[in-house]
Parts: structure tokens; sequence; C-alpha cells
């Protein structure tokens, strides 16, 4: 399977992200969608499977959870879109991977593009940084990755520069 994630949209879709994930199975949004219309787009391109953010209001939240635990393929994966700073999470993400031990883990919040392994508790995390036009970042960072068996393989990052 192959996936296409982003997060914290906040309200801003570039096509340049649709043509990236034009090959694959499904869409993941790890919050701060930011309107209805992003999600619409998104929905009516490929299969999506999103949390809410903190910025995104009682239409998105009435749409969507906090939290997701999906198995994709043998992977357990959390999404949520605020999970602290691994290993230091926050209370709920920590109660979340106590509770249900997912393979990985899938955030964003902080619009810096980061993948690396939480060794403690034995876990890939994935935050695709920011994708939309506000914030700090100085890209515009998605990712794309493949899911066989027990492995995420492929991964790929785009770039698209802030205008």
């Amino acid at each position: 399977m192959k996936i296409g994630l982003l997060s914290d949209t906040h309200s801003h879709i570039d096509k340049g992200f649709l043509d990236f994930f034009k090959d694959c199975n499904e869409i993941w949004h790890a919050g701060d969608i930011g309107n209805i219309d992003v999600l619409d787009t998104l929905q009516n391109f490929k299969k999506i499977r999103a949390v809410y953010g903190n910025i995104d209001n009682h239409i998105i939240r009435k749409e969507l959870k906090e939290s997701l635990l999906i198995k994709v393929e043998k992977i357990l994966i959390l999404i949520i879109h605020i999970a602290g700073n691994p290993p230091y999470y926050n209370k709920k993400t920590y109660e979340l991977i106590k509770k249900y031990k997912p393979d990985t883990l899938i955030c964003g919040h902080s619009h810096i593009l980061k993948v690396h392994r939480d060794k403690k508790n034995n876990i890939l995390i994935i935050n695709p940084g920011a994708a939309g036009k506000v914030g700090f970042h100085k890209v515009k960072t998605a990712i794309r990755f493949e899911i066989i068996n027990s492995k995420i393989i492929n991964l790929e990052i785009i770039e698209i520069k802030r205008n």
C-alpha cells in the first residue's frame, strides 16, 4: 500500500502535493487541516484517514477524531496531531502508546519534518512537517511511503517553496 502523508495544511492544499500523491492508495493527514474545503478536496482525491488538530474548528472535529489507531498490513499505527517531543510524550499520547503499543507514531504540530526512532519505546516516529502557508517553516513538506508486510519502505519527501 502506498501512503501520502501531510500535516498542518492550515486551509491550503498545494497542487504539487496532489501530484506527488497521485499514485498513492490513501492520504493520511496528521491534523491542523484548517477548513472543510481542504478535507473535501482530499476526500474527493483519494481515500483519506485524518485526525483533527488544535486549530481545527467544530465542523472538522465533528467529522474526525483526535487520534486514530489503524493496522495496515502488519503495522499498528497511531496518528495524533500533538504528541509532545518523543520520547517525552504528552499525557494523552503516552497513555495511548502504553495501552496499544503501536509500531509507528504519526504526528504533526511542530512544522518540522522529522523521521526517527524512539528507541526507548521502539516506535518509528514520522512527522511530515507543514504543508500549508501558515507558520515559521520556509518550505512546505510532505512524505510518501509504502507499507509492505511489517515494513515502511521507499520513504520520499517533497519540498515546495513557500511564496
